[in-house]
């Protein structure tokens, strides 16, 4: 079987699960679901996943940290902290504009996934508390606790990303990234001496 054969049903796989995994949960989503979705059996899925834990593993894993380089790749191409923040925050709109169900994955999963990471693996959290870290050294931003200022200005895009989800907002973000950019700097500027 040609490779590319070989990739494009992996990929097709882990974009139904995906789909079937946002839609129903994980637990709910069976491997014959995933299989029946794909148009494959199930001893071909399981030619690219040994399991169907597997499988969230490795969708999440992928995404995830992938997802992180390009978030240090948008705060590389940028000078100073309010940029970066506001180059990633839009990186973040964009991710979840181009493919909700992907980003909604990445999400909602990463409770159960995070412990399994590398520690040294990229991910959104520690690209995003870096740029806040340097920022508080340089003077950029009031010198603050560097979690909390992580967590200020993730929730200002996840948590109108989650409303999105749910259908409590529009579900495009990139129309107001600005807005999602000025609430977080805001906040991470907005501490109590």
């Amino acid at each position: 079987m040609p490779r590319h054969r070989f990739t494009d049903t992996r990929q097709r796989i882990e974009e139904a699960a995906t789909k079937l995994f946002v839609a129903r949960g994980i637990t709910e989503t069976s491997v014959r679901d995933i299989t029946r979705e794909v148009g494959i059996s199930e001893g071909a899925l399981y030619r690219h996943f040994e399991s169907k834990d597997d499988l969230v593993w490795q969708t999440f894993e992928q995404g995830y940290t992938s997802f992180a380089r390009e978030l240090e790749s948008l705060a590389a191409r940028e000078q100073g902290a309010r940029q970066k923040v506001g180059a990633m925050i839009r990186g973040f709109c964009r991710a979840h504009d181009d493919n909700p169900t992907l980003f909604n994955f990445l999400v909602f999963v990463q409770h159960g996934q995070l412990s399994k990471l590398a520690e040294d693996a990229p991910t959104p959290v520690t690209v995003m508390r870096a740029v806040l870290v340097r920022a508080i050294q340089q003077g950029e931003i009031p010198a603050q606790d560097p979690d909390l200022a992580t967590a200020l200005v993730l929730g200002a895009v996840l948590q109108p990303a989650t409303f999105a989800a749910y259908g409590r907002l529009a579900l495009k973000l990139e129309p107001v990234s600005d807005r999602l950019v000025a609430a977080a700097w805001a906040a991470v500027n907005a501490v109590n001496n």
